[in-house]
């Protein structure tokens, strides 16, 4: 209760803050979307509770609760904050600059309320369903809540139509998402003429030149066609003024103007060539990409200038200077899913637009922290277009190094077969065909998302280095993942590295699962033990059949922030399905006679997984009783136990041999047919009903003879598949 008190103050605070809404000159119809979806948001949480909670159970029932409160406040106190920096009128030029073009109201704040909410719902919900002393009142309460995740609502436009207000997206609120931004650009250019015209000694003459060259961007009257504002606007400032160099080779500045801090990309060319690719990278927003905001140009030296948004430091300095020999995990868990979902999502914004980065790699991750929101940052992707350019670095703050890793741990085994081929065949120094694809970012994905997870660079043990080392990753070496490490994390990234890129997920699939297990980790807290957690159902499964249901979202394409409550309701009704298959029973629907296991890479292979009719009700120890998938071998795929009478029909693997009958401790044995290793999850992990309370198995136990392997070096590709 005190946490949905202290989410009512900051909404009282916003509230007072936007009585003086008319003085809002930046971002105004934005600030007031976020006041009304978080006063949406606060309304919906109060029914919610007056519905189904007692208000004398708060010490006992309602601690499902805290910990999804406790982030909705968090992402209430970032919004608050948001409109105070958009209500402040100071340096209001250098704001101009930096917010002309922002989206962080939707892309941003809104996306994270979405991720968390139904987790608010959901842990509602569980509280509900203990609420109260009446049986027969629990049980009508339970069966209402079961219902509402009947598979007939898994459509977008029912789920809106019954669900829409509760999850927050009533298609009167949906409809202002673009619509605000819209509004916002033709307010903002009312502002800018009002400032052209007026004749206080405030403006300048500059300011009036970039109030000129602003309006015909925010207008289009005047498309720029690689015409970039005159230098002279910069350079000519009074304040201007170059602070420190970024990077090593003199490329990018941090400089002071109109009252703000930027940074600048400086460079020598003729501008031609490069046109439509700078003006593709200025007409670029997403909040989880480094923005290039303006560009000046002086023609008679060929002379550019791209101002961009500063940044505080990349990830590969970050972590250089936190950690160490003795503090190898930088970042929590929570921490590591919410960068890596941020990098997902810039990825997928950037796919979406037919951009590929080709150079994902940590000095490409651009962090700055996030106020109120202690150990959290906010991410963001540098180092796209302009690969032509000579000296190019993506670092925004770093300062040169000698021992920088080997570039070649970040490419795809593709992209490393292709560079061997064309060093052999030509003298050129093209950049390898394959570099820039959907699946080679992918890769590189993974690897940043090890280093975060481990605080190791990858390979980093190794003695090999250069061709040695891309032999053997082309050849299916990959990185060691230490003990303990989320098991569903590592199965993410295993399944992103595969060496053939066609079972490689897409950016989309990826931001789905990886809200899923957000929300996972928000309704179940870790206690202290997050990497001993683990998703009760196979995320891959729940993507799978998503896909199945939704095959025009298996695309590359970016997703509105709109669809993120449905998807992550649609995985739910999976979610359940998976967890209790008599709810299947009846249902007159093809899916149910369908393979669970349908990749969701765009190329599936035909394997069929029987569904596991086991009870997963298991505590987080069991979860970790086979630290072998950990290290190296996929684990089994989970097959339904066989009622008592039934006949066992067992079937031979090629791989794994003759069937034979297993026993689990002090349980009946029961026969079970031999698992097939599904080629669609070579991580995928077998779940096991314990009845006895053994402790799991340490990496020092003795594994059976076909199964030991030692648990140093690297893994090769083979063994994930």
């Amino acid at each position: 209760m005190e946490q949905f008190r202290q989410i009512g103050e900051v909404l009282g605070s916003l509230n007072a803050l936007m009585v003086l809404q008319d003085d809002i000159l930046i971002n105004r119809r934005q600030c007031c979307l976020l006041l009304d979806i978080f006063s949406l948001a606060f309304t919906t949480v109060a029914e919610e509770i007056r519905q189904n909670l007692k208000l004398e159970e708060k010490h006992t029932k309602w601690r499902a609760l805290e910990q999804p409160l406790r982030e909705l406040y968090r992402v209430f106190k970032e919004g608050e904050l948001y409109v105070k920096h958009c209500m402040d009128n100071s340096d209001w030029w250098g704001k101009v600059i930096n917010l002309h073009q922002n989206k962080d109201c939707v892309e941003f704040h809104i996306h994270n309320l979405f991720c968390y909410f139904p987790a608010v719902v959901e842990a509602i919900e569980s509280a509900g369903e203990i609420s109260g002393l009446d049986p027969s009142e629990m049980e009508r309460r339970r069966v209402v809540f079961s219902r509402k995740y009947d598979r007939e609502w898994n459509d977008p436009k029912l789920f809106q139509w019954r669900f829409g207000k509760q999850y927050l997206v009533p298609k009167d609120i949906c409809l202002r998402f673009e619509n605000s931004w819209r509004e916002d650009r033709w307010n903002l250019v009312e502002a800018l003429q009002e400032k052209r015209k007026s004749d206080s000694d405030e403006i300048g003459k500059t300011e009036k030149r970039l109030a000129d060259l602003l309006l015909k961007k925010l207008t289009g009257l005047e498309q720029f066609n690689g015409k970039l504002f005159p230098s002279s606007i910069l350079v000519g400032s009074k304040d201007y003024q170059v602070r420190r160099r970024l990077g090593g080779d003199g490329q990018y500045k941090e400089i002071q103007w109109l009252g703000d801090s930027f940074a600048v990309r400086h460079f020598f060319s003729d501008l031609e060539p490069l046109s439509s690719e700078i003006s593709s990278l200025l007409s670029l927003c997403h909040s989880n990409i480094l923005q290039y905001l303006c560009g000046f140009y002086d023609e008679e030296r060929k002379e550019c200038f791209l101002v961009m948004e500063l940044m505080n430091k990349d990830l590969q300095s970050y972590m250089k200077e936190n950690c160490g020999p003795r503090r190898r995990y930088l970042f929590s868990v929570s921490v590591v899913i919410d960068i890596m979902l941020q990098i997902a999502r810039g990825m997928e914004y950037l796919h979406g637009n037919d951009i590929f980065h080709g150079d994902l790699n940590p000095m490409n991750i651009l962090l700055k922290e996030r106020s109120h929101t202690e150990g959290y940052f906010h991410a963001k992707i540098s180092g796209f277009g302009l690969s032509s350019v000579k000296g190019q670095s993506s670092r925004s703050s770093s300062k040169p190094s000698t021992t920088s890793p080997d570039p070649v741990i970040w490419y795809a085994p593709e992209v490393l077969a292709e560079m061997e081929q064309g060093t052999t065949t030509t003298t050129t120094t093209t950049a390898p065909k394959s570099k820039m694809t959907h699946k080679a970012d992918v890769y590189s994905f993974a690897m940043v998302c090890f280093e975060l997870i481990t605080g190791k660079v990858p390979f980093e043990d190794s003695h090999l280095q250069g061709e040695p080392m891309a032999y053997n990753i082309r050849m299916g070496e990959r990185p060691l993942f230490p003990f303990p490490s989320p098991k569903y994390l590592v199965g993410l990234i295993k399944r992103c590295w595969h060496s053939d890129p066609s079972q490689r997920p897409n950016f989309s699939s990826i931001c789905r699962i990886l809200r899923y297990i957000k929300k996972f980790l928000v309704v179940n807290p870790d206690q202290g033990h997050p990497q001993m957690q683990t998703p009760l159902v196979d995320c891959w499964d729940l993507e799978a059949r998503f896909l199945r249901k939704f095959p025009g979202d298996s695309g590359s394409h970016t997703a509105s922030v709109t669809q993120i409550p449905f998807q992550i309701y649609s995985y739910r009704i999976s979610e359940r399905e998976k967890l209790n298959p008599n709810l299947k029973e009846g249902v007159g629907d093809s899916e149910a006679g369908e393979s669970e296991s349908v990749s969701v890479v765009e190329d599936p292979p035909n394997a069929t997984v029987t569904r596991d009719t086991k009870s997963l009700n298991l505590d987080a120890t069991s979860e970790y009783s086979d630290t072998r998938s950990v290290y190296s071998e996929a684990p089994i795929k989970k097959v339904s136990a066989l009622k008592s009478g039934e006949l066992v029909k067992l079937r031979k693997s090629p791989s794994l041999g003759s069937p034979k009958l297993r026993s689990t401790g002090t349980s009946p044995v029961k026969a079970r047919s031999t698992p097939k290793p599904s080629p669609l999850s070579p991580f995928g992990r077998s779940i096991k009903a314990r009845k006895d309370n053994r402790l799991p198995l340490s990496p020092m136990s003795p594994l059976s003879p076909g199964l030991r392997r030692k648990h140093t070096g690297h893994v090769s590709d083979s063994e994930l598949t």
